[in-house]
C-alpha cells in the first residue's frame, strides 16, 4: 500500500482537502487528533510529559492543554522538548495504523502539519502539501481559534517556512479559494492509484 502524507502550515485548510480524499473511499488519520489521544491514554508518554512539564501537565486524568500550551508558547527549548516526546509516539501510532490497512486500499493518507519537522516523511513514499496565501491562512486560523493574529503568527513562526515546505513536497494543492480543489484532488487521487498499481503491481 503506498503511504502517502498530506502536510502545510496553520490555516492551509488540510483538513478539507482531507475530507474530500475520504469521499473518494480514502483512508486518512489526523496525527493532531492521534497526539491528543495518546497524550491522555499512552502511560509512558503521559510520565515523560510529567517529568518534563510537572504534575500541572495534567488535570486528573486529562492533559491540561491551557498549561502545556502557555508553557511552550514563547519557549523554542520546551517546544522542541515536548515534540521529542509526542512525535516518536505518533509515528508509532502512525506505522501500526498503515500496517492495520495494508492490502486493503491502494493508499492510505496522514494529514499531519510537521510531516517535515517529524521526519515522519522518512515514513512515507509521497506527500502532498496544501498551500495558501499567508493573509488568507493568519484569517483562516483566527476565525478557526479564536486566536489573535500575533498568536498565530508565533505559531507560524515554529513551522518551517511555507515555500520550503511547498517545495519539499511531490505534489502541491492550492487552496486559495479561487482555484477550484475538488479537481486537484481527483487528479492526484487518479496519479496515487496509478502509482500504487506501478508500486504493488498484480
Amino acid at each position: 500500500m503506498l503511504r502517502v502524507g498530506l502536510t502545510g502550515g496553520i490555516g492551509s485548510g488540510k483538513s478539507t482537502i482531507a475530507a474530500i480524499f475520504e469521499t473518494l473511499g480514502v483512508p486518512v488519520a489526523y496525527a493532531d487528533q492521534e497526539a491528543k489521544q495518546l497524550m491522555n491514554e499512552d502511560a509512558e508518554l503521559r510520565a515523560a510529559i510529567i517529568r518534563n512539564f510537572g504534575e500541572d501537565a495534567y488535570t486528573g486524568p486529562t492533559l491540561n492543554r491551557k498549561y502545556l500550551a502557555k508553557a511552550v508558547f514563547n519557549d523554542p527549548v520546551a517546544l522542541e522538548t515536548l515534540n521529542s516526546l509526542v512525535h516518536p509516539a505518533t509515528i508509532r501510532e502512525g506505522e501500526k495504523w498503515m500496517l492495520s490497512l495494508a492490502g486493503r486500499y491502494p493508499y492510505a493518507i496522514r494529514e499531519a502539519a510537521l510531516i517535515f519537522e517529524s521526519r515522519t516523511a522518512a515514513h512515507l513514499d509521497f506527500v502532498i502539501g496544501v498551500s495558501a496565501p499567508v493573509s488568507l491562512r493568519i484569517h483562516r486560523a483566527m476565525q478557526r481559534d479564536h486566536a489573535t493574529r500575533e498568536d498565530i503568527l508565533q505559531r507560524m513562526r515554529n513551522q518551517i517556512d511555507e515555500d520550503i515546505k511547498m517545495a519539499l513536497c511531490d505534489a502541491v494543492i492550492r487552496n486559495d479559494e479561487q482555484t477550484a480543489v475538488i479537481p486537484q484532488v481527483i487528479d492526484l487521487h487518479d496519479r496515487l492509484l496509478a502509482l500504487a498499481t506501478t508500486k504493488n503491481p498484480a
